[in-house]
């Protein structure tokens, strides 16, 4: 389903016009993101969880290719943030 979609449904749905819809939609999205940056989570009520994780960064490494039995080297990788996203029991009821 497209953003479109969701705010045509949604407008149907509730009986709103859709540029209030979309309105809340982009606001309920600017709030998430500085919530996430802020304290590292956010909740969507009755919806999903998101956290953020922050992953370390890793060394260079040596390892053997399970299929060929050669050497191989793995790349390092930076430090980085990752977003998991949790969805809360009603949603895991509703599915």
């Amino acid at each position: 389903m497209s953003k479109s979609e969701l705010i045509q449904k949604i407008a149907d749905e509730v009986s709103i016009a859709k540029k209030d819809v979309k309105a809340v939609i982009e606001s309920l999205a600017t709030i998430g993101y500085k919530e996430m940056k802020k304290t590292g989570s956010f909740l969507l009520p009755g919806f999903a969880k998101f956290v953020v994780i922050k992953k370390p960064a890793t060394k260079e490494r040596t390892g053997i290719n399970p299929f060929t039995k050669e050497p191989t080297v793995f790349k390092a990788k930076p430090a980085r943030k990752v977003l998991k996203v949790r969805p809360v029991k009603a949603a895991k009821d509703a599915v």
